[in-house]
């Protein structure tokens, strides 16, 4: 049987119940059949019953009475109805996973592609529960290579989402490829690794670059992941993939642009060992699937 919401009340405490034959739920969309019920309570039977709500809820405060030897009965949940954690956590996945496909990562999401992504991300972040990756086990399921496949953040038309970036564009010679994170719980290492196409004159071929910029991170809080940028490294890919990687000089602190010191923080608000939703210092909203 299904779990138990209350147990053991007199019958006589409710307004009204109904005898079913069958465990169908066609058998009980009439709350006008209602009726009290007759039972041989000397031995324990499956019966139905509504709650003390008003009848006009029946349908959704239907629950299962299973009488015991005495006038005392004890509430259960139907089963029919009965939707497991992780059921329900995979319809709202899945549910996420639709309103942000097509979207190209977000760089073609409409306003309306934004509310859609931001109500999908909140049903699931709730259905999640709290974050706390102070735990071994919820702090494990971070480690590995996870890729993008939304950013509110990138409806900005910037490569840089709401921080400065290259602006995107059918002008511009910059196309930007897959977006990977690969995080290592252990040396600490947080990397956010982009795949970008540079575009070059005729007739020469387009240059495929990945660039790595490599952080250090922490957990604040619970929930709250701080990094740290050290250094960027590009590497050619394709056609000139023999060439050796090359490492941008860092910019000192004290010519950095306020905007952007080199760190930031986020949210992990969702997680589980293929799917993350992350919330920006800046509002983003990130999903992530396992790589």
């Amino acid at each position: 049987m299904a779990s138990v919401l209350h147990s053991s009340l007199p019958l006589s405490h409710h307004q009204s119940v109904q005898s079913i034959s069958s465990t169908s739920p066609s058998n009980y969309n009439n709350p006008s059949a209602s009726a009290f019920i007759k039972s041989d309570f000397s031995r324990k039977v499956p019966i139905f019953c509504t709650s003390r709500r008003n009848c006009n809820s029946f349908k959704k405060d239907l629950i299962i009475c299973e009488s015991a030897a005495s006038d005392e009965v004890t509430f259960l949940e139907p089963p029919w109805t009965k939707q497991s954690k992780e059921d329900l956590i995979g319809s709202l996945k899945l549910k996420l996973l639709s309103a942000v496909s097509g979207l190209n990562r977000g760089l073609a999401a409409s306003e309306e592609d934004l509310r859609k992504a931001e109500a999908a991300a909140k049903e699931l972040e709730s259905a999640g529960g709290v974050v706390d990756l102070s735990a071994d086990l919820v702090i494990d399921k971070l480690q590995g290579k996870w890729k993008l496949i939304y950013s509110s953040a990138f409806s900005s038309r910037t490569l840089g989402g709401s921080r400065p970036g290259p602006p995107t564009g059918r002008l511009l010679p910059i196309t930007l490829g897959q977006v990977f994170q690969r995080i290592d719980i252990f040396s600490k290492d947080f990397d956010n690794i982009v795949e970008l196409e540079l575009g070059a004159p005729w007739p020469l071929q387009p240059i495929e670059v990945t660039a790595t910029l490599a952080h250090k991170f922490e957990i604040i809080g619970t929930s709250a992941i701080k990094i740290t940028f050290e250094k960027t490294t590009v590497k050619t890919t394709g056609n000139l993939s023999q060439l050796p990687p090359l490492d941008l000089p860092r910019i000192p602190d004290a010519l950095r642009p306020q905007s952007r010191t080199g760190s930031g923080e986020f949210e992990v608000t969702y997680l589980d060992s293929d799917t993350r939703i992350t919330r920006g210092d800046r509002g983003e909203l990130r999903v992530f699937v396992v790589s």
